[in-house]
């Protein structure tokens, strides 16, 4: 088992930096490809980006790409997304999720779910 935790969401303003953080707890972090996923009011869960176990490759959906970064540290484990430039259309709840894959974009490849962090951007 694997419990992730996300914090570091928050009310920023447009073209503002965020970052947020997932830690994990219980079972080897460094054994698990992570992403990150966001769901906006009234839409299905999207992906956002992703990385693998030891952190030498990355994912990022078009959306985001250029803007936002994910990174890990696994001797904390922890993993990052370092949002820049952010738009009002950024606006969703971000969740943190691990899995046994090396690295992907679907749901359904990962295990493990954070409870997710709030992040909204003003215009």
């Amino acid at each position: 088992q694997v419990q992730l935790v996300e914090s570091g969401g928050g009310l920023v303003q447009a073209g503002e930096s965020l970052r947020v953080s997932c830690v994990a707890a219980g079972r080897t972090f460094s054994s698990y490809a992570v992403g990150w996923f966001r769901q906006a009011p009234g839409k299905e869960r999207e992906f956002v980006a992703a990385i693998n176990r030891s952190g030498s490759s990355t994912y990022s959906a078009d959306s985001v790409k250029g803007r936002f970064t994910v990174s890990r540290d696994n001797a904390r484990n922890t993993v990052y997304l370092q949002m820049n430039s952010l738009k009002p259309e950024d606006t969703a709840v971000y969740y943190c999720t691990a899995g046994s894959v090396a690295l992907s974009s679907r749901e359904r490849s990962y295990d493990y779910w954070g409870q997710g962090t709030q992040v909204t951007v003003s215009s």
